[in-house]
Parts: C-alpha cells; sequence; structure tokens
C-alpha cells in the first residue's frame, strides 16, 4: 500500500494497522496502548500536529475514531546513531538502477539500532533519491554488489528478474581449506542441496527434513597459508581457501549455512557452525564472504550485463 507521507531523511513513514475492534474508542487510545508507556506526550503532541495520517494522508486528531481507518501512518523519532566506519562505493548509476559495493557491517535496509546508517537511508540522502529501492538484500556482515531501483516506473522490469532467478550471483569466501574433524573430504565442485528454514532462534537459519528449496554449486578456486597482520602464519591456522559460491536460490543466510554444512565454516562467522555470545563489532576481522558479481539481461536495453566488485576480502593471500 503506497504511503500518503513522503519519504523524510532517507526513511520511510511507519504504517500501524489498527485492530478492528477493542478496548480503545480512537485511534489515539490504541497508539497509547501499544507505545504510551515510552512517550504518552510525544504521541499526544503528534496527533495535535497532524503529523499522524490515515488512507488518503487525512490528518488524525485526538477523538478519530478506531473504525474510520484501517491504516495510519507517521514518522517515528529516531534516535542518534554512531556513524559506521565503513563507506559505499558506487560503480553504476543510469536512470534506472544503481550499483554499488557494500562494505562488511553496513546494513543493506533500516531495521533494529540501524536506521540512518543502513545502505539504502545512506544512499537515498547522499544522491537525492527518495525513491531508491534495494532489489535484494546483503547481510550486514556481508560485503559486495548490491544492486538497487531508483525508477518506480521501471523497477517491476528488474523484480521479475529475480522473482523467475534470471539474475545469476557469485560469490567469494574464504575458509579452511580442509574440512573440520568428523566431515568428509571434499570433491570439488560440489553443489549443496538441502531444505532450510528460519529458526525460531536469534537470527538462525537451520536444515530441515523435506524437498530441498536452498541450492549452491561451490568450488575451491585455491589454498593459501593464513597470515597475521605482520605477515606471520597464526598458530594453528593450516591452509586457508578461497571459494567461489554460486547460489541458485536466496534463503536466509544460505551460503554460510551450506559451508558450514561441509565443515568449512566460513572465517569470521559468528553464527555457523557455531553460535558466538554476541559481542561489538570487530573491523578488523570481517566475515570473510563477498558479493563478487551480479548478471543478467537488462530488461530495457536487452543487452547482457555484469557487475563486479572492486573489493577484496581481507584474509586472502
Amino acid at each position: 500500500m503506497q504511503s500518503p507521507l513522503p519519504v523524510r531523511d532517507g526513511v520511510n513513514a511507519t504504517r500501524l494497522r489498527l485492530p478492528d475492534g477493542g478496548p480503545w474508542d480512537t485511534a489515539m487510545d490504541y497508539m497509547m496502548h501499544r507505545w504510551g508507556h515510552i512517550d504518552p506526550q510525544g504521541i499526544e503532541d503528534r496527533f495535535d500536529a497532524g503529523e499522524i495520517v490515515g488512507e488518503g494522508g487525512i490528518p488524525l486528531h485526538r477523538g478519530t475514531r478506531l473504525e474510520d481507518h484501517t491504516f495510519i501512518w507517521y514518522y517515528r523519532t529516531l534516535p542518534p546513531e554512531t556513524r559506521l566506519p565503513v563507506e559505499l562505493n558506487i560503480l553504476h548509476q543510469d536512470e534506472h538502477i544503481l550499483v554499488v559495493d557494500k562494505p562488511h557491517f553496513l546494513p543493506t535496509t533500516p531495521g533494529g539500532t540501524y536506521i540512518q546508517e543502513s545502505a539504502l537511508v545512506r544512499l537515498r540522502n547522499q544522491l537525492d533519491l527518495p525513491d531508491l529501492i534495494p532489489m535484494h538484500r546483503l547481510d550486514r556482515m556481508t560485503a559486495g554488489i548490491l544492486l538497487l531501483s531508483t525508477n518506480p516506473e521501471t523497477r517491476g522490469k528488474y523484480q521479475v528478474l529475480f522473482e523467475k532467478r534470471q539474475v545469476q550471483k557469485e560469490y567469494e569466501c574464504v575458509s579452511a581449506a580442509e574440512p573440520a574433524a568428523g566431515h568428509p573430504a571434499v570433491d570439488f565442485p560440489v553443489v549443496v542441496r538441502n531444505r532450510m528454514t528460519k529458526s525460531r532462534s536469534y537470527l538462525l537459519a537451520e536444515v530441515i527434513d523435506g524437498e530441498p528449496n536452498a541450492e549452491t554449486r561451490i568450488d575451491l578456486l585455491r589454498t593459501f597459508d593464513g597470515a597475521d597482520a605482520g605477515g606471520h602464519p597464526p598458530a594453528g591456522a593450516g591452509r586457508r581457501g578461497l571459494y567461489r559460491l554460486e547460489p541458485h536460490s536466496g534463503k536466509t543466510h544460505q551460503l554460510r549455512v551450506h559451508m558450514a554444512s561441509l565443515g568449512l565454516g566460513i572465517l569470521h562467522d559468528s553464527f555457523y557452525p557455531e553460535l558466538l555470545d554476541k559481542a561489538p563489532d570487530d573491523y578488523t576481522k570481517p566475515l570473510q564472504l563477498l558479493a563478487r558479481g551480479i548478471r543478467f539481461v537488462d530488461p530495457i536495453t536487452k543487452e547482457p550485463v555484469e557487475y563486479r566488485s572492486r573489493l577484496q576480502l581481507s584474509e586472502v593471500r
């Protein structure tokens, strides 16, 4: 449903669905029930200022009945954010699409504690493109190629490519050169297929029994010795491998789960194969996963195009 409020400071207005009924007479009563314990005066002030609107952009007031609107929109009060010490690089821009290199640690879209500090909001503000929308997503900890739509009139043509799996993606990652103890040797290239679902646990994906819905082709490009900041092999590091990953589906954390299933968990992955205690971001140890390239036939020009990341994984020697 189209928001009647424009993007402000790079952020969309929040949409709230009002209940069909309940112990609330007005829309404000319901909002007080939801968030009155946080900022009751702020809610009243927003209604008085006409900053909360319903369908058609109609401003609501304190006495607007609950049943008068199904959805309402408003701008959230955003907490201050510390700028993340990472930068986006623009690789291509035209009247239809924008292609960027997203760094590690920067989320693709706003969420949780990251609103202004997301690739989407940064780019909307930097380029003055309020209609900018990502065509796919990269995990916050994954770097590389990100494609966004700049033109609402042609956006659907690119969305269809992703829906019909007509976009080929290529990733690279660094892991151990040999599987961990207890896992069999792998004859590369290998195709991993299984059924994945989002776990009830915090942010985790898991493999379950059933018809496969996730598939990745994995190949070992080369092996090399690991090294510390001084260029010396760290104790017990062993040899590492640079791998090419070609997903044929797009499940949450698919590549990380599939590598871990082979006993080849991606270097600096705090989720797989083992969930580590939450810790502050360590910018010296980014997840060694990079969206290296993306290929498709451009629906506007009808020509094949390919965009390649200029970033390099920090652990590759």
